[in-house]
């Protein structure tokens, strides 16, 4: 179904969106004044162009699963769906969430080339126990996405200054893969500021998803802190995705998450950002949101 036909779908006859969710997903109404279709932009210097939002997928996420997860299949794949025809072309993945197999039986149907894959592996310093070395454990993602290239992989939730010398076990293994073409982009995901700061200037770092709202809620610093190490991560060709930008549902009235979008798109120092939308009408309202604020 063409993008228009879809979303009209979910439109009453007084012209309100009576959006109804698959089963596991609250159903919330909600009138919407257009039909905006996310936009493109260029991730830093890492060569890629991802839609401005990512559909983030690990909300309470962890232990392989996350809010999208236990919704069940076909709810996910309904959702997915729903994204790629708002424009939404930019999958958030983790294998800490299990959400890999979920996107790729989502994307089953959809071209290749027009997706963004990105998905996060779990790392220790080096000399730690692993389960699998890095070569299986991005082997086994690309067979649950069913691809073969990720587009964005991210070594996950650095929370240490020291991760580029810790971490040079799968800083090469990432590198590897790069060059096989398994990986296209590789970077890294920070709840920490000092982790931040190393990979606003480590020249290994395509990619950097990095915490920012305006209420300085669950993040590494204050909104100023983390505002100038992004510059500065920016200037130095970082592609840059901010996530937790409604504070991890902290901040969700209308005017905070107004005032949410608006600081990440004109302040924040972002390229682009992932939110965790597991309804329709979430979806809806964030698409509208970022467009018009854009």
């Amino acid at each position: 179904m063409k993008r228009r036909g879809f979303i009209k779908a979910g439109i009453g006859l007084a012209g309100i969106t009576i959006l109804q969710p698959a089963k596991g997903l609250t159903e919330v109404n909600m009138a919407f004044s257009s039909e905006a279709f996310v936009d493109k932009v260029k991730l830093g210097k890492s060569g890629l162009k991802v839609s401005r939002i990512a559909m983030g997928t690990g909300t309470h996420g962890g232990n392989k699963e996350s809010d999208f997860t236990r919704a069940g299949m076909d709810t996910f794949v309904r959702l997915a769906r729903h994204a790629y025809e708002r424009g939404i072309r930019f999958y958030d993945t983790a294998d800490s969430y299990g959400s890999i197999p979920y996107v790729g039986e989502a994307i089953k149907t959809l071209p290749r080339k027009k997706l963004t894959l990105l998905t996060k592996m779990w790392t220790q310093d080096d000399g730690s126990d692993r389960l699998e070395s890095v070569e299986d454990n991005i082997n086994r993602y690309l067979r649950e996405f069913d691809t073969d290239y990720i587009d964005i992989l991210l070594m996950h939730c650095l929370m240490s200054g020291d991760w580029g010398k810790k971490r040079t076990h799968y800083m090469e293994g990432f590198q590897k893969a790069k060059k096989e073409g398994k990986v296209r982009a590789v970077g890294v995901s920070c709840h920490n500021i000092d982790a931040l700061r190393e990979a606003s200037v480590n020249p290994w770092v395509d990619v950097i998803m990095a915490r920012i709202n305006p209420f300085g809620t669950i993040m590494d610093g204050s909104p100023a802190e983390v505002k100038a190490i992004l510059a500065t991560a920016k200037q130095n060709g970082k592609g840059i995705i901010g996530m937790k930008i409604f504070g991890e549902g902290k901040h969700v009235s209308d005017d905070e998450r107004e005032q949410s979008i608006r600081f990440a798109l004109h302040e924040g120092n972002v390229h682009c950002m992932t939110l965790g939308m597991t309804t329709i009408a979430q979806m809806n309202d964030a698409v509208e949101r970022v467009m018009k604020n854009k």
